[in-house]
């Protein structure tokens, strides 16, 4: 089968004998990038919690899906209970809107990770509410100030105190009444390995996910819990729209696929780590970049 017939196009260094540009390669949109495709029931039966479920605002009118409402969504397909949670209410209540209008099961948890008596009432809510807890996504992040001279030591703690404590603080709730053989999932970014974002505080703090990711691992494999981290690249979100508005260079340079990812793209690859699929995979990391990071 040729890249034509699979509705690619064609690439090739050679000029046209116009002496224009070869078209660049675009990948298509499959069912799974565009959130078409069924469900497979992939996570029959179990019960996952999605802390950070909602999703900011940056245009009501033109936003896309993004990651963690494409995953609380994917999971419900899949034919999971879902607990969504978020510091936002109204976001998680409109992702919960959205499975139960698709015939799934889910319920909503206001929860501020920064606070442990939050996070352990989200684990404990979650528990009581699904009959157990065997499926986890930690999807939770902020961005800070670009460089070092304008971001405050407060700012820096505060950006830390979400994006690892907040992680840590979760895992450390639901490690002892986590089912054996469930998965944790930990959502990080390719800005955790290169320098590019121009944003210190957000690269290192989504680097310290790695290292936080392996040792929960470690914890885990005791009972056979599963514990991956998803590295998402440039990714078509809100939250990716507010980001660009901030640093205009964003998703401007070469991208090997010639287009940003859906956070349906994302949301397959944290499915893998999810399912039984992946159930001999831990301590594991996946980016989902089009090859960003590695070419």
């Amino acid at each position: 089968m040729t890249a034509a017939s699979r509705g690619a196009v064609e690439v090739s260094d050679a000029p046209s004998p116009t002496g224009a540009k070869p078209e660049s390669y675009v990948r298509p949109l499959s069912a799974e990038s565009s959130g078409s495709a069924p469900g497979r029931g992939r996570l029959k039966g179990r019960r996952v919690l999605v802390v950070g479920g909602g999703q900011r605002t940056f245009d009501a009118a033109t936003d896309p899906i993004g990651n963690g409402r494409a995953m609380s969504l994917l999971f419900a397909r899949e034919g999971a209970e879902v607990a969504v949670a978020d510091l936002n209410l109204a976001s998680a209540e409109d992702t919960v809107g959205r499975i139960e209008a698709e015939g799934g099961r889910a319920f909503a948890i206001a929860a501020d990770v920064t606070l442990e008596s939050d996070v352990r009432r989200m684990i404990d809510e979650a528990q009581r509410t699904m009959g157990g807890l065997d499926g986890m996504v930690l999807n939770v992040g902020t961005f800070g100030k670009t460089g070092l001279d304008g971001v405050s030591a407060e700012e820096w703690n505060k950006i830390y105190d979400v994006n690892v404590r907040g992680p840590m603080l979760a895992c450390r709730e639901a490690l002892p009444i986590f089912e054996n053989g469930g998965s944790i999932v930990f959502i990080s970014s390719i800005a955790a390995l290169r320098a590019g974002s121009q944003m210190p505080v957000y690269d290192s703090s989504k680097a310290a996910l790695g290292g936080l990711m392996r040792n929960i691992a470690h914890v885990g494999a005791r009972r056979g819990i599963r514990v991956n981290l998803v590295y998402p690249g440039l990714v078509d979100t809100p939250n990716g729209r507010t980001a660009g508005a901030g640093r205009p260079s964003r998703g401007k340079g070469h991208v090997p696929f010639g287009r940003q990812a859906t956070a349906w793209e994302v949301a397959y690859a944290v499915l893998f780590f999810m399912s039984e699929e992946s159930v001999y995979v831990t301590a594991q990391t996946l980016a989902v970049d089009s090859g960003l990071s590695g070419m």
